[in-house]
């Protein structure tokens, strides 16, 4: 948008506070193609990709990013194909944000296949990305009880990862989100003999949370990417892309989700 614009007023403001911030790229059935290519521009600029891999079967419930694989056959193929594309290269993956959090609008049947799908999703990353850290995504933080994520994170094969993503696209204070996240982790530790890190988008929780998730008013960027190496928590990262909708609602009356506004991202700038 900042290229595309140039003589716009806010476009000084946008590149500054946004664009230029490393911020994760997200895969689905839309760009598998370019998983290669994203892994291979940062190996040469000696940079660590960010990849969410975002295209579960059923996915957001037939909300705003609705959508996925077909089939469960078509995500299994999928999602080899999008690990081959990194192969041994380092890398950070968030699989699948919201699979866990939205699993109550799913039957069982369909239930069992997204913990199966995931266990898989899981296994294949280890075996044929054997340098990613991959982060099973948790929800926000806040929703469900940790010590139920712990019990679905479990199905869902956190063993073969390096732990969890919370806060994506959503936004929740840092602070909550890791006092959250220390009851989940403790969790999979007593229960589960599992040993998970966090990870926890900043993008858009510098305000906190009024409640609301669709294009809220009067949120604001959070904290820039860091490295934030503790015996819990991997790093702050801009998971979801600020400016980019989450849908036709809210302040984004009229916008399509993922598709980037500069109204929002102005909005996100000033706070309000």
């Amino acid at each position: 948008w900042v290229k595309n614009n140039p003589n716009d007023e806010r476009a000084e403001q946008i590149e500054q506070k946004i664009a230029k911030i490393p911020t994760a790229k997200w895969f689905g059935g839309w760009n598998t193609g370019e998983v290669n290519d994203y892994v291979s521009q940062a190996a040469q600029k000696n940079k660590l990709p960010m990849l969410v891999f975002y295209n579960i079967p059923f996915r957001d419930c037939g909300q705003h990013s609705a959508g996925g694989a077909k089939s469960a056959k078509e995500y299994k193929q999928w999602i080899r194909d999008v690990a081959k594309g990194i192969g041994n290269r380092p890398a950070v993956v968030v699989l699948e944000p919201d699979a866990l959090i939205q699993l109550d609008c799913l039957s069982e049947k369909d239930r069992n296949t997204r913990f199966e799908l995931l266990q898989d999703a899981t296994e294949v990353l280890k075996k044929e990305a054997p340098s990613t850290w991959t982060y099973i995504d948790g929800g926000d933080g806040k929703w469900k009880s940790p010590e139920d994520m712990a019990g679905w994170l479990n199905q869902a094969g956190v063993k073969n990862t390096r732990g969890v993503s919370l806060n994506v696209s959503n936004y929740n204070k840092t602070a909550d989100v890791e006092k959250y996240g220390q009851t989940l982790v403790d969790n999979l530790k007593q229960k589960y003999n599992t040993t998970a890190h966090l990870v926890i988008d900043t993008s858009r929780n510098g305000n906190g949370s009024n409640g609301e998730w669709c294009n809220p008013s009067g949120r604001k960027l959070g904290t820039v990417p860091s490295i934030h190496s503790t015996d819990l928590t991997d790093a702050f990262l801009w998971i979801k892309r600020p400016g980019e909708s989450d849908g036709d609602c809210g302040i984004g009356k009229g916008t399509q989700a993922g598709q980037f506004s500069p109204d929002l991202a102005m909005s996100l700038i000033n706070g309000r």
